[in-house]
C-alpha cells in the first residue's frame, strides 16, 4: 500500500509468488538471512504494504506427492515432476494488479538466477 493511504481505497489481490531454482544451489536458511539483496526485496515489500507471508520449503527429499486414482490414494516420495528446477518457496503479496505483481516478482532476487512464478489466489 502507499504510505498513508487507507487499506479500503485499494482494490487488491493476492498473488502467490512461486520462487523456483535449481535446488542444488539453494542457500541455507542462515545464507538468507544475510543476504541484503534477499533481506532488501523483504523489508522493500513489507515497507510498500504488499508483502504478506512467505516461506523458504525444505528439499525436495523431504517432499510426498498424493494421488487418488480410481479410489485409491498413491502416494510416493519426492516430487511429482522429474525437473531441475523446483518449487524452493513463496510468497503471497497484494497488488493492485498483475503488473505490478510482475513487478515485485521481478525485483525478488531469485528472478535472476531462478523463476518466479505469479498466480493469482482464489478469493
Amino acid at each position: 500500500r502507499l504510505a498513508g493511504e487507507p487499506p479500503a481505497a485499494r482494490s487488491d489481490v493476492k498473488y502467490v509468488l512461486l520462487i523456483c531454482d535449481d535446488e542444488s544451489v539453494q542457500p541455507t536458511a542462515d545464507e538468507l538471512a544475510r543476504d541484503p539483496d534477499h533481506q532488501g526485496w523483504i523489508e522493500e515489500m513489507t515497507g510498500r504494504g504488499i508483502f504478506v507471508d512467505g516461506a523458504r520449503l525444505r528439499p525436495v527429499a523431504d517432499a510426498t506427492t498424493v494421488r487418488v486414482r480410481d479410489g485409491e490414494t498413491l502416494v510416493s516420495d519426492g516430487p511429482f515432476a522429474e525437473t531441475k528446477d523446483l518449487v524452493a518457496g513463496f510468497a503471497v503479496v497484494e497488488c493492485r494488479h498483475l503488473d505490478e505483481a510482475i513487478e515485485v516478482a521481478a525485483r525478488h532476487p531469485f528472478a535472476r538466477h531462478g523463476v518466479v512464478e505469479v498466480r493469482p489466489v482464489w478469493e
